[in-house]
């Protein structure tokens, strides 16, 4: 939808797995990229010797014993020299020799600018927990990720270069640290510099705010900072004032776009088992909700509530937090639906018409957008052949 531009890191080569060719082919079909490979692994599980870097033309050995602080780099610009028979054995090194060439067949050169234009996604293989392989990524992202981008809003656009800060919530983490029971909000920082302790404009709630403790992170450290700049990323601590796509800005009224939420496909009716916890469950939905990792339909027959989400493990997460974080118990029950599609018409006869007739299958999500529940795909195409004035939408950003 974005053509965003990936980089794919294929992980656990030091464990037995699929053939490289073979996961590239899975990677290809069933998330939808074109790939092409920047490093190839020598082997694998017990029998992997390390990767050669086909972007940096060097031979990077592995160590099997324990996470190595320093990788074994030797330069082999051609892949008949001698000393790559060497340090892997003649038969690793015919293997890779006769792979390399297959890859040259099989897969286009990497050209940035297809990259960058979210059409070519280059592929690294390593071993994470033995920090192996993860260097030739990241200084490769180095090398080809772009700069901060222009980003739009609904007033105009927002360039990185711009001196007047503007920033977006992106993402919500409700209890990061739970002995203090804390929420991050997460900004990303569109243009000028964003500075501590200084005024800015929540444009959705219409007042100043300042911060205190802004904070980037890295990994499970965190840092308090002073200052940020467009590209940077850093944490809020927030009361509640915060939702995904809010604007902070030094006065100017922006409302970001592109941050919209996805029609889900698996759906449960949640239940209170606990009816002395019904202030900590509404607490805990709203903030668990807010994170954006599923959503929440409250259908207009009975007001039920109704989740949905994209993988059936985020039922799961979601009671298990639930239980954890805020104290309160949930259980669910099937719900008989395929798809939800926020609704919007032109036409105020032909909406009104349409939510007197469907008004069984009618909800409305946690923003008060109107909502169709749709049975199945079948039900879905029946309904908009009957109703061609009003518009189904498979996002809420329309």
């Amino acid at each position: 939808m974005r053509n965003t531009h990936i980089i794919v890191f294929i992980n656990k080569l030091d464990r037995e797995g699929k053939d490289a060719f073979d996961l590239l082919d899975e990677v290809e079909s069933k998330l939808g990229l074109s790939v092409t490979p920047l490093s190839w692994p020598i082997g694998m599980g017990s029998r992997f010797k390390g990767v050669y870097s086909i972007y940096e033309k060097n031979l990077i050995l592995f160590q099997s014993h324990g996470k190595q602080e320093e990788e074994e780099i030797i330069s082999i610009t051609d892949l008949n020299d001698e000393r790559l028979d060497k340090e892997v054995g003649k038969d690793m090194a015919k293997t890779l020799r006769d792979e390399t060439e297959v890859i040259k067949d099989l897969y286009p050169e990497f050209d940035q600018e297809y990259y960058l234009a979210g059409e070519l996604s280059p592929v690294f293989f390593g071993s994470a927990v033995n920090n192996f392989g993860v260097r030739e990524l990241l200084d490769c992202f180095v090398e080809i990720a772009p700069e901060p981008l222009p980003r739009e809003t609904e007033e105009r656009p927002v360039n990185p270069t711009e001196d007047q800060f503007s920033g977006f919530i992106f993402k919500i983490h409700a209890n990061m640290d739970p002995n203090h029971r804390d929420r991050i909000a997460f900004l990303r920082i569109c243009s000028g510099k964003f500075e501590r302790n200084t005024n800015y404009l929540h444009v959705r709630q219409n007042k100043k705010m300042k911060f205190a403790n802004p904070t980037s992170f890295m990994a499970a450290k965190k840092t308090v900072i002073d200052e940020a700049f467009p590209g940077d990323v850093i944490g809020l601590y927030d009361s509640g004032n915060f939702k995904i796509g809010d604007a902070l800005t030094g006065g100017e009224v922006l409302h970001f776009k592109g941050i919209p939420s996805f029609s889900p496909e698996q759906f449960r009716f949640v239940n209170n088992a606990d009816p002395l916890k019904t202030k900590q469950l509404a607490k805990g939905l709203d903030q668990l909700m807010d994170e954006g990792v599923a959503q929440m339909f409250t259908r207009d027959t009975d007001g039920r509530r109704i989740i949905g989400t994209v993988g059936a493990l985020q039922f799961e997460v979601i009671q298990y937090r639930l239980e954890h974080e805020y104290g309160a118990k949930v259980t669910y029950e099937p719900a008989s639906l395929r798809k939800a599609c926020w609704i919007s018409s032109p036409d105020d006869v032909a909406l009104k018409e349409f939510t007197a007739r469907r008004k069984k299958d009618l909800a409305h999500d946690t923003e008060g957008k109107l909502v169709f529940m749709a049975e199945s795909e079948w039900s879905l195409k029946m309904v908009q052949e009957n109703h061609p004035k009003v518009q189904f939408h498979f996002t809420s950003e329309f």
